[in-house]
């Protein structure tokens, strides 16, 4: 039986600590992921417009293994600048990769783009996302965090419905943790038609997204792709994630369960992975346990972060709050009498 972790997020994986910041004038936000201690990581980019910096360093093949900190920002392009804070306030603690004399902290990161969501992004010479960043780093802890509209999910949309920052976890049959934390920010729709039912439902525990379940029978109008007015924009979206677990793991096994995380996309997003998306997942390993059979286990952990990357998309939309220059609705006030009765206010 499928059970989640202690907190239902990514700080379910031992070694970890996550930090967020947001400007609630600009609309946008960054969210930080830091490792206790330098932890294997690997990249899947699925969509056809990201932006991303020093992902090119995760590929099995290259030299560096491990990385402090993985680091998902709004932006745009702007919010490359969120890993520079971040650098810098793991350099200012010794932290980074030793080149001679010299520690480099190495903190890949991702962006999407929230700069036509209402937010005023008149910054002026330089954008604030560094700042950002090292506020996000500074606040990084391993404290119970809400999901929705806070960091990186802070400027996020869907089609029909404000986005928000997403995380679950669950405990496999092995004993490993698998969790993912995920700034959904899709061209497409995380509810299926206009029924406001969520298209992860099949893999909910318990009522963390509604608990509502599928639609039956599904609407006339379920499989009518709904994208976001900014869709002729290329890159105007994106749904960036960082899938974690305590395994033990090559970059080779967390490359191959970034690219089985992204099924979670699919499962929980119509459509998803569309060249104007960014579609991204790090995948992260702590290193804290390895794996007793590592051909049964690794399925395992592919099978669970698939899992726990849909109700993590679902619940960061399931989760955001409105802020008053918000042009779409928040899940919640779809629903005439609370969410317990599924019938949409049109």
């Amino acid at each position: 039986m499928r059970r989640a972790g202690p907190t239902n997020s990514i700080l379910d994986v031992a070694g970890l600590t996550v930090g967020h910041a947001h400007d609630r004038r600009l609309g946008s936000g960054v969210s930080v992921v830091i490792a206790d201690r330098p932890s294997i990581a690997a990249v899947h980019v699925m969509g056809g417009a990201p932006g991303t910096r020093d992902t090119d360093l995760l590929a099995p093949e290259e030299t560096v293994e491990r990385v402090d900190a993985l680091v998902l920002s709004g932006g745009s392009a702007f919010g490359l600048d969120a890993a520079s804070g971040v650098q810098a306030w793991l350099r200012a603690r010794g932290r980074g990769f030793a080149v001679g004399g010299v520690q480099v902290p190495i903190v890949p990161a991702a962006i999407l783009f929230d700069l036509l969501n209402g937010g005023d992004k008149e910054w002026g010479r330089w954008p604030p996302y560094r700042d950002l960043g090292l506020a996000a780093a500074e606040d990084a802890d391993d404290s119970p965090f809400p999901l929705g509209t806070i960091g990186a999910g802070y400027g996020c949309t869907t089609a029909d419905l404000i986005g928000g920052l997403g995380s679950a976890s669950q405990v496999t049959a092995s004993g490993h943790t698998v969790a993912a934390l995920v700034a959904v920010n899709a061209v497409g729709s995380a509810t299926i038609g206009d029924s406001g039912r969520f298209w992860a439902a099949a893999h909910e525990i318990g009522d963390e997204f509604g608990g509502l379940g599928l639609p039956d029978p599904l609407p006339d109008d379920a499989l009518e792709p709904k994208l976001k007015g900014a869709a002729r924009t290329t890159g105007a979206n994106t749904t960036i994630a960082v899938l974690a677990t305590d395994a033990v793991l090559t970059k080779a096994q967390a490359k191959r369960l970034a690219i089985q995380a992204h099924d979670g996309f699919a499962r929980a997003l119509w459509p998803a992975h569309t060249p104007l998306d960014g579609d991204l997942v790090f995948a992260l390993a702590t290193e804290e346990k390895p794996l007793g059979d590592p051909l049964a286990d690794l399925v395992g952990l592919g099978i669970a972060a698939a899992d726990v990357m849909a109700r993590a998309i679902a619940r960061g939309v399931h989760a955001a709050r409105p802020k008053p220059y918000d042009t779409l609705p928040i899940w919640e006030d779809l629903w005439e009498d609370g969410p317990s009765t599924p019938r949409l206010v049109l």
